[in-house]
């Protein structure tokens, strides 16, 4: 039920943390991949590992503000691999905790075209590929800031991450019909290199608080982040469609 055999999948953001434990996941369960980050040479380390492990992935490296590089990420997967199953918009940045009067606009630009824009270019060339071939899985990386929960400092990122929710319903419900299931995927706090609790300076208490906000005390792993991904991807989820999928650890619900 969890196989993607035979299924082709573009995962963005794919070189670290979520993204890359996503890649690596996908890629042991069947999947052939284009994956997608800035950095290249660290593409290059995880494409490496995927093949030793005897997998198939390619890389477009680039940066997904300007649509190029998306356009890009659905011809590499049709040339090489005929078609396009799965997408997984996973990438996006957090930025720094500054309050709305105190924000540059540009940085208020950037979070925004990132996050949300990265997005609606993702789902530009990725849904008629899915189209052409009559079904298809797009997930959006989401977030619970700016769904379930407010947090101070966070204001544009709350608003990129639930404008993609708010694409996302759009989207399920227009492409539904022809087979297209779009959903996100709502992370808790997971350890990654971009976490707060990992950024310099920060002390045991950083990950103290942290761990308190979430209903298990904890933050995740970025492989069950992975696992929640390859549910909505797979076809266990093929009545699932149009929802925000919480995969938070109980933050939403914790007052503890």
């Amino acid at each position: 039920m969890f196989t993607l055999d035979g299924k082709t999948a573009i995962i963005t953001g794919a070189s670290s943390g979520i993204g890359r434990a996503i890649a690596e996941l996908f890629a042991r369960q069947g999947a052939k991949l284009v994956l997608n980050a800035r950095r290249a040479e660290l593409l290059d380390d995880i494409m490496a590992d995927i093949r030793d492990a005897g997998g198939t992935a390619i890389s477009v490296p680039g940066c997904l503000t300007g649509e190029d590089v998306s356009r890009q990420l659905v011809e590499a997967a049709l040339d090489h691999f005929g078609k396009l199953d799965i997408a997984v918009n996973n990438a996006g940045m957090v930025g720094e905790s500054v309050s709305i009067p105190d924000m540059a606009t540009d940085d208020w630009h950037e979070m925004i075209e990132t996050n949300l824009t990265s997005a609606f270019f993702g789902a530009k060339y990725q849904l008629p590929a899915m189209l052409a071939n009559g079904a298809g899985s797009l997930i959006l990386t989401s977030s619970f800031v700016g769904y379930s929960v407010g947090m101070p400092g966070m204001g544009a990122y709350a608003a990129s991450k639930a404008g993609m929710i708010g694409l996302m319903k759009s989207l399920a419900a227009e492409y539904g019909p022809q087979g297209i299931r779009v959903n996100a995927l709502l992370p808790g706090g997971t350890d990654t290199p971009a976490s707060i609790t990992n950024k310099p300076g920060a002390g045991p208490e950083v990950e103290q608080f942290v761990n308190s906000l979430h209903a298990l005390k904890r933050m995740a792993k970025p492989s069950e982040m992975a696992q929640a991904a390859l549910f909505l991807a797979s076809d266990a989820a093929s009545f699932v469609t149009g929802v925000p999928f919480l995969a938070d650890g109980g933050v939403s619900i914790n007052r503890t």
